[in-house]
């Protein structure tokens, strides 16, 4: 690495031995530090105490905003405990420190007042002697210290400083490692949390107490009729989905086939339920793609008609038309629902039906989560009155 600095006219010598001894303490040191404020303020008011300088600044970068911030001090700018006096920040690339931060070489100072670059900070000093504090090339901060004699520091300073800087620098690497690691890990906790929550919540819009006594209360019903087909037909129907249900609840994914028998039984049983007020069409086209074995991310389509058929049911449309197409291609499914709205929705919406999972929310998780593209948009044609929805889901498990 080259250094910048002129030649020395007055060398302090530091021996080998005690080279290595404050290159060894620093190092065991930093061992039980898990912070970068612990690691700075350790470097400043120990090791470089150790050093015999008398004003030391231990700037971090600012990445972001391009900025120099001081965080640490030894000297003047630490009156006490671990406070700065009267904190700066300087711009990376403006004065010494900002130099060595931007070009990631060390610079040595004997006499500051013929260096146009110095920027005085609590009191002009005629010595200064910066380093950056880096490893692989990042650069995380500067180590800047001076004094007010001129000719002050030296190569062996300069030597000694960037060691203590790269050991620096090692350890706020591994706490920040550390820190993304733990973030990530609480994070992906919290998806995986909110993601099961969500397929509860899923489950218990279909399970909600509403739902099951009027499935219940429409068996009840066909049998005080003696209507023994319509009683095992609901009976049927009721109980597959409350299989399916629970079979699929923990997976992520289902076959095609299965969702779309799912679907036929779930609009079918929601006909029974609520007089026969709808009733649909559901059709698959092809393409030449074979879907028996394709598969989608499970309870989105579960989640759409959940959505759909209670907001028909809530906005007392009757002879409502579903028209359903599933179009097969071949790293996608899409979704097409076209139908017909003519009433206005009443001025209360039913508790029951506020809980309804919204699909938005889901698609936005299941994206953020599984980066799956699901693509959802809606459109209202007024004139007619007609609405029509497209859902874009991947094929999991494409042709090989």
């Amino acid at each position: 690495m080259k250094n910048h600095y002129f030649e020395d006219p007055k060398p302090t010598v530091l021996t080998k031995g005690k080279f290595e001894d404050i290159l060894i303490y620093f190092s065991r040191s930093l061992l039980g530090k898990a912070s970068e404020e612990e690691i700075l303020w350790d470097l400043a008011k120990n090791c470089i105490a150790k050093l015999g300088f008398v004003d030391c600044v231990i700037y971090l970068l600012d990445e972001n905003n391009k900025l120099l911030v001081q965080k640490a001090a030894y000297g003047p700018k630490n009156p006490k405990d671990h406070t700065l006096y009267n904190p700066v920040q300087i711009m990376v690339g403006q004065g010494i420190t900002g130099s060595v931060a931007k070009t990631g070489i060390p610079e040595l100072i004997h006499d500051t007042s013929k260096d146009s670059r110095y920027i005085e900070d609590d009191a002009k000093r005629l010595s200064e002697i910066c380093v950056p504090i880096a490893d692989e090339n990042v650069i995380y901060g500067v180590i800047d210290c001076e004094h007010p004699e001129k000719g002050f520091f030296n190569e062996y300073h300069l030597k000694m400083l960037s060691a203590v800087a790269s050991i620096c620098a090692i350890k706020i690497k591994t706490v920040r490692a550390d820190k993304a690691l733990r973030e990530k890990q609480e994070k992906l906790l919290s998806i995986r949390e909110e993601m099961v929550t969500l397929k509860f919540q899923a489950l218990n819009s279909q399970l909600n107490p509403h739902f099951v006594f009027n499935a219940l209360n429409a068996i009840q019903y066909f049998v005080t009729k003696e209507n023994k087909k319509k009683a095992l037909e609901y009976l049927s129907l009721f109980s597959h989905l409350i299989r399916f249900y629970l079979k699929n609840l923990e997976k992520d994914t289902i076959l095609l086939t299965d969702e779309v028998d799912m679907l036929k039984s779930y609009l079918k049983l929601q006909s029974l339920r609520y007089d026969d007020s709808f009733y649909y069409t559901i059709s698959l086209k092809d393409n030449n793609n074979d879907y028996m074995g394709m598969e989608i991310p499970s309870f989105v389509i579960h989640t759409l008609f959940e959505n759909i058929i209670e907001q028909s049911v809530f906005k007392k449309q009757e002879n409502q038309h579903f028209y359903v197409v599933f179009n097969i291609l071949e790293n996608h499914v899409q979704l097409k629902v076209d139908y017909r709205e003519n009433e206005k929705p009443s001025s209360a919406t039913p508790e029951y039906r506020q809980g309804i999972v919204q699909l938005q929310e889901q698609i936005d998780l299941l994206n953020s989560v599984k980066g799956y593209g699901i693509t959802y948009k809606t459109l209202d044609e007024k004139q007619t009155k007609t609405k029509s929805i497209e859902l874009m889901l991947p094929n999991l498990y494409s042709k090989s």
